[in-house]
């Protein structure tokens, strides 16, 4: 059955509408009305549309039943039957029109009742607005048969009931069926703004184009500046408007070949501030390009401070991390190896601590630690007197969320708060990182406060008890104030943050409908026949097989045995403890793309034999992750990405298997933890225990000897991921993150 609550207000003025407006023939008569046998055929292909719409609700009992009030379900039902038998009653009644014309009215019938079936199943329609479409269709063909011109008439009706009578196609040969499908266009991109440029696509020679082009373009630059770029008809009515300075400030950027660099400072230029010479005289220095991008940023900041939200602001952004990326954190990552300081931050040296700011919340996953720890951060701190609460100030508190995640993340946030001048300012700052949520746009504020608890709880205890605090506060507040969405968020928070603490019990499948975050039970590893199965992906270049050789030699003989039969893929499996199989594709030659041909083939077979994977590991490099991820089956309950930068791919595995637990990199992976991990998982696993998050880590971390292994971030510290699926359960769906 459809939801309809949102559509009952309207539906009391438009039933009212639809059954006041024209006098109902008796049903009696229009039960024992027999049409020509000549047109019994068409009549035949209304009633199967008639019957296959009382159908619709799932149910065959004559009635169309979409709403839980029966006097709604009456006047719908009655609609399907009777209003629809009028209409044909008074077609074949009409001694003015021909016969060509009646057979015209009756199958466009049908076509009408398809069409609107077709509209509803794809959402595009509301099921409510039947009565009024067959009013609609009854009065178009009243002053179609006298040939008016009808377009006046479609004017005044809403878009969707004038389309759904047009689709029809009953009223193509009436004097105004040109004048009504532009009616109609302009009606649907008032309705669709977003739709505008791909319609006049379709439609270029509507006299209105330039008007249409103009009010969409402040809406959608971006699109405006794709669509100036095309060769077709619709680029050059784009190119030919000399009218708008904000329409040509973007053809002008569109037809540059260096269109994008210019288009992050569309707000300043059509303002004035900036000039496209100005542009042109760093754009190809890329740290004076960069501090432009920056300095933009602060004022687009400010000016959306003060409700004016500049054209290209999210451009910038954009833009800003590219070239932060790109230019500088690529590098400097690079660099890891270097010892010398002096030579692998030189890049950065210029910087001010706003850019050198910016620079870092635009990175964010990408950035290795000791890029941050050792490198961005203390020159940030130096270029600002040491004085974090300056910092802020100077960057108007732009992405401060960001910011504190990543510190937190990092272990600076300690340092970062105590060069406050005042215990108290820190206070002030780390209360409002929790505050005010429910008024932030999309998810992302509230997925940073999610990330950064599990970091602040295990270095500063008393800030992470007052964070606690803090959360329970905003509930009380959204509760009051009876906000939905901040009552859900700060919900979600507290509990996600109590959950930390085994003893406080909270169950997160129980209260949200999501996995455990601290532990993935044994029975959610083993299939129905009490097996585990694993899945792990190896690449055939050099290292792949290098890693494969040392991976076949952790594998104690007396405990398990690997079965070496097949040429694509090897079967390792326990002899002792409980069942477990391990399945690792050979990394055949990559060059012809024997690699990939064995991991397909693997994949066939376990599915096949319905030995789907609940844990899954990658094994290679991030180049190749992504590949790994599109092969990986949903079952996964844990997935181990043991390759650089696995960290920024997790939304990418929560798509692929929802209830996954993940361990990835924010930095470089390396096989002397990555051999660890497996080595500890496998005996857990194969001990039949829980995987026990907190114990296991503790645990894995005395078995690891090399450093890096703070950059490996555990499952359960992966709490924005959560957030936004148990968010979207709670909201029912809702897709709420920009």
């Amino acid at each position: 059955m459809i939801a309809i609550a949102r559509y009952l207000f309207p539906l009391a003025s438009i039933t009212l509408f639809s059954y006041l407006s024209s006098a109902q023939i008796d049903t009696a008569v229009l039960k024992d009305f027999v049409p020509v046998f000549r047109h019994q055929l068409f009549h035949d292909e209304v009633i199967k549309e008639q019957n296959s719409i009382l159908n619709y609700d799932g149910k065959k009992d004559g009635r169309l039943t979409l709403s839980s009030n029966d006097e709604i379900n009456y006047l719908l039902t009655y609609s399907v039957k009777w209003k629809v038998a009028s209409i044909l009653y008074n077609i074949e009644k009409d001694s003015t029109l021909a016969d060509q014309k009646k057979v015209l009215y009756i199958r466009r019938t049908a076509t009408l009742l398809s069409n609107l079936q077709k509209s509803w199943k794809a959402g595009q329609a509301n099921p409510m607005n039947l009565p009024a479409v067959l009013d609609a269709y009854e009065e178009s063909i009243k002053l179609d048969e006298k040939g008016i011109n009808a377009a006046d008439y479609f004017a005044r009706l809403p878009y969707e009931i004038g389309n759904s009578v047009f689709r029809s196609g009953a009223f193509e040969n009436n004097p105004g069926a040109k004048d009504i499908k532009n009616i109609l266009l302009r009606k649907y991109c008032a309705l669709y703004p977003r739709q505008t440029f791909k319609v006049l696509t379709e439609n270029p020679d509507v006299p209105f184009a330039d008007s249409l082009i103009k009010v969409a373009s402040k809406k959608y630059p971006d699109l405006l500046y794709d669509y100036a770029q095309a060769g077709n008809k619709l680029g050059h009515i784009i190119s030919n408007i000399k009218d708008d300075p904000f329409v040509m400030a973007v053809v002008r950027m569109a037809k540059n070949k260096s269109g994008r660099l210019y288009y992050p400072f569309l707000g300043n230029i059509i303002t004035g501030k900036i000039s496209f010479d100005d542009i042109d005289a760093v754009k190809n220095d890329s740290i004076a390009y960069y501090r432009l991008l920056v300095k933009t940023r602060m004022d687009y900041v400010s000016r959306a401070i003060n409700k004016d939200t500049a054209y290209g602001f999210r451009e910038l952004g954009k833009m800003l991390e590219t070239k932060a990326t790109d230019v500088f954190v690529n590098t400097i990552n690079g660099l890891h190896e270097v010892d010398d300081p002096n030579i692998r931050f030189k890049i950065i040296q210029p910087l001010t601590a706003e850019e050198l700011y910016y620079l870092a919340v635009y990175t964010d996953g990408i950035i290795y630690t000791s890029s941050f720890v050792n490198g961005v951060y203390p020159l940030m701190m130096k270029r600002i007197n040491k004085r974090g609460d300056s910092l802020l100030l100077s960057v108007r508190f732009d992405k401060y969320r960001k910011f504190i995640k990543m510190a937190a993340g990092y272990n600076t946030l300690g340092n970062f708060l105590a060069s406050f001048p005042g215990h108290d300012d820190a206070t002030v700052l780390m209360r409002a990182f929790v505050s005010g949520l429910e008024n932030s746009s999309g998810l992302e504020d509230g997925v940073d406060v999610a990330d950064s608890y599990a970091s602040i709880a295990e270095t500063m205890k008393p800030v992470a008890g007052e964070m606690l605090r803090n959360v329970k506060m905003n509930y009380e507040r959204n509760k009051s104030a009876n906000n939905k969405r901040g009552m859900v968020m700060y919900d979600l928070l507290y509990k996600l943050f109590l959950s930390a603490d085994s003893t406080n019990k909270i169950d997160l499948s129980k209260e949200f409908g999501i996995p455990p975050i601290y532990d993935v039970p044994y029975k959610l590893l083993a299939n129905d026949s009490g097996r585990v199965v694993m899945e792990v992906f190896f690449y055939g270049d050099k290292d792949g097989q290098n890693i494969f050789e040392g991976f076949k030699k952790m594998f104690n003989p007396a405990v398990w045995r690997i079965d070496n039969s097949n040429s694509e893929w090897i079967r390792i499996y326990s002899l002792k403890g409980r069942p477990v199989s391990i399945f690792a594709n050979r990394p055949l030659p990559e060059e012809a793309g024997e690699d990939e041909k064995a991991q397909r083939d693997l994949t066939e077979y376990l599915e096949k034999n319905k030995l789907d994977p609940t844990v899954t590991i990658h094994r290679g490099h991030s180049y190749y992750a992504e590949s790994t991820i599109d092969q990986m089956f949903p079952s996964s309950k844990i997935v181990f990405l043991g390759s650089c930068g696995g960290y920024h791919l997790i939304d990418d595995v929560l798509k692929k298997a929802p209830d996954a637990h993940i361990i990835a990199s924010k930095q470089i992976g390396k096989t002397a933890i990555n051999r660890p991990f497996f080595d500890l998982l496998m005996e857990t696993v194969r001990n039949g225990k829980d995987i026990e998050w907190i114990p296991f880590w503790q645990d894995l971390e005395k078995r690891v000897k090399v450093e890096g292994f703070e950059d490996y971030i555990p499952p359960y510290k992966n709490l924005g991921a959560l957030f936004i699926k148990a968010y979207r359960i709670a909201m029912g769906g809702t897709e709420d993150d920009e």
